[in-house]
Parts: structure tokens; sequence; C-alpha cells
């Protein structure tokens, strides 16, 4: 017995990890976990969004379509974000709630450093009486704190979202490295959307956020490549 070779551990991916963690924190601060399909609806994952398709923002997505070989079938295609499941989640639940959908997400794009066919989201929604720019601060500020360590902080910017009124980019400070990095953007929900969930917008209103899984996990382990998450080189992943 011996000389017999131990027996190796497996390891946990550093996307599983980001997103236990996520889920831990989220779940601390009151927050559900939702979940959504994969294969979406072209409602779901623009229109309801105030996306409609004419509108210039569509080509902030490149997406990928599914065809049909059913005429008048409604389109379908990849999610380009794990946005459509607020919607999902805000038409079968009444308010208030709380809640992230962590998920894979794809889009049509050149793989690179920085970029993949294939991805992780999280997405955050509240949907409440009176909700306010205060309110995601605070919460963000709360996870974040946990997630990275007590000496980081947030900062805010404008910026553009079409599901957002106002919208923000939301950094985040690393003292390590002295510098502010953006990590995901965020806003109040707009008030279109929260029409599209069924609700009058003049009694609730909410915030919603979302980020790359994987952009948290380069951040918080320092790993170089996106494409490392998904080549398969044990090298990496057994670090963790």
């Amino acid at each position: 017995m011996g000389n017999m070779e131990k027996k190796k551990k497996g390891h946990i991916h550093p996307i599983s990890r980001v997103m236990e963690d996520l889920e831990k924190i989220f779940s601390k601060l009151g927050f559900s976990i939702a979940l959504g399909p994969e294969i979406e609806t072209e409602y779901y994952n623009f229109d309801a969004l105030n996306i409609p398709a004419n509108h210039p923002a569509r080509d902030m997505w490149d997406t990928f379509w599914i065809k049909s070989k059913f005429k008048n079938q409604n389109s379908k295609l990849l999610r380009t974000h794990t946005s459509p499941v607020q919607v999902r989640y805000a038409e079968t639940h009444k308010p208030p709630f709380k809640i992230i959908v962590p998920g894979k997400t794809y889009r049509h794009e050149a793989t690179d450093s920085t970029h993949e066919a294939q991805f992780h989201q999280v997405e955050g929604l509240v949907v409440g009486k009176d909700i306010s720019l205060a309110n995601l601060r605070w919460t963000l500020e709360q996870f974040f704190h946990e997630f990275f360590g007590p000496d980081s902080k947030i900062r805010m910017r404008p910026s553009y979202f079409p599901f957002t009124e106002p919208s923000v980019e939301i950094d985040v400070w690393f003292p390590a490295q002295n510098r502010w990095l953006e990590v995901m953007g965020a806003g109040l929900v707009h008030p279109q959307v929260i029409k599209n969930f069924g609700l009058d917008p003049e009694k609730w209103s909410g915030f919603a956020f979302g980020g790359g899984l994987e952009r948290l996990a380069i951040l918080k382990y320092g790993i170089p490549d996106i494409r490392m998450f998904s080549d398969g080189d044990l090298r990496m992943i057994n670090q963790f």
C-alpha cells in the first residue's frame, strides 16, 4: 500500500468557484437565484428589454441566430446576455423581489485574450417600492467588499443601456494595482421594461446590474487570457 500512487484530488474550476462565491454573497443579501433557457426568443432577448428590431442598440450584440425549417416560427437565438431571465421571472412572480441570474451566454465575435464566443454572466434584478441608485450602490459595495476584499471601493460613471435609465458603468478600485477597473454595467430599470414585466412603473421601480464571470475571475485570480478557462489545460485548473 505504501508504494501505491496517491490519488489525485479534483479541483474546482475558477468559473465554478466565482459562481459559488456570487451565490453565497448575494444569498446573504437576500437574493434568490433564478435560471432560464439558453435558447431564447427574440422577444425575451431583445424586445421586452426595450431593444426593438430597428433599435441601433441591436448592434451592441453580435447574435447567433437559429434557423428554423418551419415557416412563420418565432425567431430563436442563443441568448446574448442573461437579462431575458429578468422578464421571465418578473412575469411569474409578484414584487418585491431580488434575484441574481448566473449562466452561459453567447455572442458571435472573434476570439482573443479578452473575448470568447461562449462566456458566463451574472445578472441582478431588484424590484420594489422607491428603489434608487443609492440602493444599487449599497448592494454592490457590500458584494465587492466581500468578493475582492474590504479595501475595494466602487465608483459609478454615466453610461447607456437600453433597458436601464439612468445607466452607469461600475468601476472597482484595486489598491494593489493603484487603478480603477470596469467590472459591470448597471442602472435603474427603464419604465418601459417595468411595463413589459406587467407592472405599473408609477408604483414599482427597480435596479439591475450585470457583468461577466470570466472578467471577475480574471481580476480576482490574475488569469491573463480568457481562453485559458476553456482550453482544458489542467496546469491552470489544478491551481484552484
